[in-house]
């Protein structure tokens, strides 16, 4: 059994890869971005790769532009809507209550009252 210190994967005389085992390296250029809160974020590209135009703040999560002075805004977020919200949002007041008038007519057909 091997030390609890080994490192598993690597043998005896094994060194860090070298550019001449991966390849080279395409070349690339960094691209800043802003977001609302300031925080600034360096992406490298390659040169011939289409950089974004906007790109996630790894530190807060809002939108980042390359525009330090005019960052994109923050999404606008959507309150949480209940199943009541939704209906109102289709039926009228009176619409409702028409239904209502309808059910509890089958209802009080049904024991007869």
């Amino acid at each position: 059994m091997a030390g609890g210190n080994a490192i598993r994967g690597t043998r005896v005389g094994a060194g860090p890869m070298g550019e001449a085992e991966r390849g080279e390296a395409a070349p690339r250029h960094r691209v800043g971005y802003w977001c609302t809160q300031g925080h600034e974020t360096l992406v490298a590209f390659a040169f011939d790769a289409e950089v974004p135009e906007l790109w996630d703040c790894p530190r807060c999560g809002l939108p980042a532009g390359q525009d330090q002075a005019a960052p994109p805004p923050a999404p606008r977020t959507e309150p949480y809507k209940t199943h009541l919200a939704y209906v109102r949002e289709r039926r009228s007041d009176a619409d409702g209550d028409a239904l209502l008038e309808e059910a509890l007519a089958k209802l009080r057909a049904r024991r007869g009252a």
